[in-house]
């Protein structure tokens, strides 16, 4: 019988840690590392505990290199900057990694796919699966319509959200942009204000709304003459996100090294 992958959790005090800790508790994973940083409130405490669950004896740490030593694969929503630190970890300790941090620029992306030359390495704006099964019908029907179709990509999050416009909207844009084949930050158009003048064809437009206690809303509206298609997708709990991840995480497990995103998890065409 196969052992179960050996999960930690990067930022497992956290509210998206925590929901990831109930994931693994629902999954076929078993919990075995929580980290935190230096300083934090919950050091010494019982992941589950924490999480709402019975006890699992994994107290949440600050000692990244004996975390990723103790486990086959972490799974990590933080920041960009202290992703990177961790994907250096990870690869050092031969761990695979799931990483759901969003707002990254290229010098960093650039260091996840170094990353993945020594470990498995699974990065995605979004977890969910109906997102990533989005992004396939986006590139579908962009590359179907063409330009003659304005495309505009509308997003809303809670309020707490810090980056803009969110890695999904950003991730569905480039989905819209490999379908009619052009560079996907020179067709971007990230706001309007004032007088702008007539749309630009061919441009990819995004818009932003914040508030409340959103988790995720993302539509990708093809206005054409005479008609317009939307295709959309909504979050209701980050549980789904969650899920998500623990998925990819047992399917890293498996995996030689490489960057893989979840159309690789899920097997969806590229």
């Amino acid at each position: 019988m196969t052992a179960p992958v050996r999960i930690g959790i990067v930022g497992a005090a956290g509210r998206m840690g925590q929901a990831l800790v109930r994931a693994v508790a629902a999954g076929d994973g078993v919990l075995a590392g929580a980290l935190e940083q230096a300083g934090h409130a919950a050091l010494g405490k019982d992941a589950g505990r924490l999480a709402g669950l019975d006890a699992t004896d994994v107290p949440i740490t600050d000692a990244t290199a004996p975390f990723f030593a103790g486990i086959d694969v972490a799974i990590e929503f933080t920041a960009p900057e202290a992703t990177v630190r961790h994907a250096a970890a990870a690869a050092a300790a031969g761990t695979g990694l799931v990483i759901g941090t969003t707002g990254l620029d290229r010098a960093q992306m650039d260091a996840l796919r170094s990353a993945g030359a020594s470990v498995p390495v699974v990065w995605s704006a979004n977890m969910s699966l109906g997102i990533n099964l989005l992004s396939h019908l986006v590139e579908t029907a962009a590359a179907a319509l063409g330009p003659d179709w304005d495309v505009e990509i509308m997003e809303m999050h809670h309020a707490a959200k810090r980056d803009a416009p969110s890695g999904t909207a950003l991730a569905l844009g480039r989905a819209a942009a490999a379908g009619r084949r052009v560079d996907p930050e020179a067709s971007a158009v990230r706001g309007r204000d004032g007088d702008t003048g007539p749309r630009e064809r061919g441009t990819i437009g995004y818009g932003v709304l914040r508030g409340g206690d959103v988790v995720g809303d993302h539509t990708v509206v093809f206005a054409g003459a005479g008609e317009r298609l939307e295709l959309g997708h909504r979050a209701h709990e980050r549980a789904i996100f969650a899920r998500g991840a623990v998925h990819a995480a047992a399917w890293a497990a498996r995996q030689r090294p490489g960057f893989y995103g979840m159309r690789d998890v899920l097997d969806l065409p590229k």
